[in-house]
């Protein structure tokens, strides 16, 4: 879950922090936020970044952190495209303007996109992208992958979902191009199939990579399901490894009125594309029960379980997880230095009759 603590794009002792206690807190993986791979693909003046070299050093803590208390560091990599220039969402989620400017100095910047086609009602028009805009964002991809490396993360997962600028490219509600990036759905994910060999031109192949997709905009006239399943064909045979199925968020705020949210709707995504596609994928979403989750693993749904907000209310949630599905009181998971002192509590108050 997105911060919106970066300056300029650099990290801080916030992330590290932030970060930090999932993998303390037993999450087998940890991923960093989304990080623009340009400065101009931020969402807000709040993103992390990794558009040049400097923005690594304070990232290197962070990931050796996550690496050596037994989880692994991963990254998020991003391009706003259309819904860039935005207020962070506690001052609004809406376009950045003249009273940013004045309250924080925090000034606008043009956004460009597929198509010149507003983000919602009420934001400015972005900018339709050259096809020079097009080849360096995708090299801007791979260079921010080099960069992964250097900083120590270990997986990279590209966020091509939620109406960010692959997603714009995918779907024909952003994507309105008649050149080969647009019209046919072939030509609609040949940027996201480029940004998937840029980034494994600069990516060890040992190191996994994943995209985040939106399986459907859930709005008549996107992208559908069926399609999701040949762009996850199409990015495996790209070098992509899994597949994090979301689903909508290509216009507006508003909830779309096919969608029906309720625990784990966006699993049967995953299953079809795991199934369909023949690729790793990871279910995410309205996840929070453990049986819940781990009936998603053990009958082959997913590969991969993936929490947010539930672990920013629980951050010990894999650890109280495996306590209860395993039965374990004696917190073997826990790092020795809390552990240690739960598991003498947890005997003294079992030996009182207390718990």
């Amino acid at each position: 879950m997105s911060q919106y603590r970066a300056l300029d794009g650099f990290a801080n002792d916030w992330h590290m922090v932030h970060l930090g206690r999932f993998a303390l807190g037993g999450a087998g993986l940890v991923y960093a936020e989304a990080t623009a791979v340009e400065a101009d693909g931020r969402r807000t003046h709040g993103d992390l970044g990794l558009w040049n070299d400097d923005q690594i050093e304070k990232l290197i803590p962070i990931a050796n952190f996550i690496n050596n208390e037994g989880s692994v560091a991963g990254i998020q990599l991003s391009h706003a495209g259309r819904k860039a220039s935005e207020r962070r969402p506690w001052h609004g989620e809406t376009p950045v303007d003249s009273e940013d400017v004045s309250d924080r100095n925090e000034a606008p910047w043009q956004a460009c996109a597929p198509s010149s086609i507003a983000y919602a009602e009420g934001w400015p028009t972005p900018v339709k992208m050259s096809e020079t805009d097009i080849e360096r964002i995708i090299l801007s991809f791979g260079k921010a992958a080099r960069r992964s490396k250097e900083a120590g993360f270990k997986v990279i997962e590209v966020y091509a979902a939620h109406g960010f600028l692959i997603h714009q490219f995918l779907s024909p509600i952003a994507n309105h191009r008649t050149d080969r990036w647009g019209g046919s759905v072939e030509n609609r994910r040949r940027f996201a199939v480029e940004v998937a060999k840029s980034i494994r031109s600069n990516w060890p192949e040992e190191h996994p990579l994943a995209f985040r997709l939106s399986a459907t905009d859930w709005l008549d006239g996107g992208v559908e399901i069926e399609e999701t399943i040949e762009t996850a064909k199409e990015l495996k045979a790209a070098g992509v490894d899994l597949v994090d199925c979301s689903s909508g968020g290509i216009g507006g705020k508003e909830r779309p009125r096919r969608m029906v949210i309720e625990q784990g709707f966006q699993v049967p995504f995953a299953e079809q594309v795991r199934r369909e596609a023949e690729i790793a994928t990871m279910a995410v979403g309205f996840l929070w029960d453990a049986e819940f989750c781990e009936e998603i693993l053990t009958s082959g749904k997913a590969d991969m379980i993936a929490l947010a907000r539930e672990l920013l209310d629980d951050p010990n949630w894999p650890l109280r997880t495996f306590a209860k599905l395993e039965d374990n009181p004696e917190y073997k998971l826990w790092p020795i230095e809390s552990g240690w002192w739960l598991m003498k509590r947890n005997r003294l108050l079992q030996k009182l009759g207390l718990r």
